[in-house]
């Protein structure tokens, strides 16, 4: 399958001290904001660099999560959980709900407020493939590993034929790019990662040449989402 994301890779400028694995920073960021300190974490490459907002991902879900919430009816994977803040809000309706994260500190802290979690990739084996009601792609996850069809095509291996993959993507007329990125916490910065941006326009187009279709899309509270389903 051939992406026709463009392509723009990092230079990040140089930095003394030997870099840390992505995952080692974002779980050091997590553990400081989850003992309740206040964690800078930030994402991006050379001179462009912007703050996550990581003590969003250790609250309750917000307005626009609660977008996400309403829809999920059925069995959900909560694909790059993080903490757990949307499983755990999907399980405490009574509805089945298990995240996976590749952070094995993500996934203690999701544990540790209720969610069932797993330390694992969402390439890696999962239970219940093909018979998930929902797959959520929340805060930018549509971005994971660079490459969005290889991703949606996954996820649509995931969900059962009558169900949907929820993903969050970028406002109409920003880019879909795929770029090289590294993450900043605690004046370290990380192994350059690939990541991926899918503007609600394109997705379409990319849901289209992996066999699936869009339902529908929606804003909220300055983000926005899409419905996506199998052909």
């Amino acid at each position: 399958m051939t992406s026709t994301i463009t392509a723009e890779a990092a230079r990040p400028a140089g930095d003394p001290s030997p870099p840390d694995t992505p995952t080692d920073l974002y779980a050091a960021a997590l553990a400081v904001t989850a003992a309740g300190g206040r964690a800078e974490l930030a994402v991006g490459a050379g001179h462009r660099w912007s703050t996550v907002d990581i003590e969003a991902w250790t609250a309750g879900p917000g307005a626009a999560d609660r977008t996400l919430l309403e829809r999920c009816a059925g069995a959900t994977l909560d694909v790059g959980c993080g903490p757990g803040r949307l499983t755990a809000a999907v399980a405490a309706t009574g509805t089945p709900a298990l995240g996976i994260d590749t952070c094995a500190t993500a996934v203690r802290l999701a544990r540790a407020r209720g969610a069932d979690a797993l330390h694992r990739s969402v390439y890696a084996r999962l239970p219940g493939t093909g018979r998930w009601r929902h797959v959520l792609l929340a805060d930018g996850n549509i971005g994971i590993g660079g490459d969005p069809y290889r991703l949606l095509d996954r996820c649509r291996r995931l969900v059962a034929p009558t169900g949907t993959i929820l993903v969050e993507v970028g406002a109409p007329g920003t880019a879909t790019a795929r770029r090289t990125l590294r993450l900043r916490h605690g004046g370290r910065h990380s192994h350059p990662f690939p990541w991926a941006y899918v503007s609600v326009t394109d997705l379409p187009r990319i849901a289209d040449a992996t066999a699936l279709r869009v339902l529908d899309r929606w804003s909220a509270a300055g983000r926005w989402f899409a419905t996506v389903a199998p052909r």
